[in-house]
């Protein structure tokens, strides 16, 4: 097995893992979908939408979302772990239901031109920019339009500061830049119509609460170089410390997710 689908592996098992607590804990995921919903609404859409699909769905939230963009169309809703699927909301759809599809999203099994509009919140930091993004081109249509939410650098920079003061490993996965995004979007054949960038916060009392809303949603072992031994108590104690230097006015520490928001069109 080559170590990228090593990773793929990971990312699989870490979401099915977490697809029971996922929607329990997914506060800043819905509030980032509601982010790209109006970032989506704002902007031009491409007219005669029969086909959309939400890439990365996850529990389904955001098909409620992209349903009320384009009411009429049929909607694919593709995710990489079973479990997700397992679980996916169709509230609101009871007309027109989505059609789910487990697949990866750098190898999508749809022929090519087949859908009008993507729509993907919070999956593609999870794959090789490149593959991901030439395989969108290649089943969107000519005059389709992509919208996308996805996860910059600074994401989680303070559990990266706290876990700098115990050891050396990169406990915290590195997302890719916008200027990266925009730089393979370009690569792979996409206008680029609009581009945002601004940060979101999960919030909580105590960092306990913070791990276990991440560990919740199945991004706590994706992306990340694992430590060789639990983290003990005189170390756990050095982590707290480290990330109180972190806690808010209001008395909350928070965890900062660093959104990118892109709309790409195809000619």
């Amino acid at each position: 097995m080559t170590g990228r689908a090593r990773e793929k592996r990971t990312v699989r098992e870490a979401f099915d893992g977490a697809a029971a607590s996922y929607d329990s804990a997914a506060r800043v995921q819905r509030e980032i979908c509601h982010r790209l919903a109006t970032f989506a609404s704002a902007l031009p859409r491409p007219a005669a939408v029969h086909r959309v699909m939400d890439a990365g769905c996850g529990t389904g939230y955001g098909l409620g979302l992209l349903g009320q963009l384009y009411p009429g169309a049929t909607s694919i809703a593709l995710d990489f772990a079973p479990a997700m699927l397992a679980h996916l909301c169709t509230d609101g759809f009871s007309t027109v239901p989505p059609l789910p599809l487990c697949a990866d999203l750098e190898a999508i099994p749809l022929a090519a031109g087949s859908v009008d509009a993507i729509w993907s919140s919070l999956a593609l930091q999870w794959c090789e920019p490149d593959a991901a993004l030439r395989e969108f081109a290649r089943i969107l249509r000519p005059g389709g339009v992509v919208w996308i939410a996805t996860l910059g650098p600074r994401t989680l920079h303070e559990l990266r500061d706290a876990f700098a003061t115990i050891d050396d490993a990169d406990h915290v996965i590195r997302f890719h830049s916008r200027d990266l995004w925009l730089a393979e979007a370009a690569a792979a054949g996409f206008e680029l119509r609009a581009a945002d960038e601004a940060p979101a916060f999960a919030l909580a009392p105590d960092l306990r609460s913070l791990l276990r809303d991440i560990k919740a949603i199945g991004a706590h072992s994706v992306g990340a170089q694992r430590r060789r031994r639990p983290l003990g108590r005189s170390a756990w104690r050095q982590l707290e410390t480290r990330y109180e230097s972190h806690r808010r006015d209001d008395g909350l520490l928070p965890a900062t997710y660093d959104v990118i928001l892109l709309a790409l069109g195809k000619a």
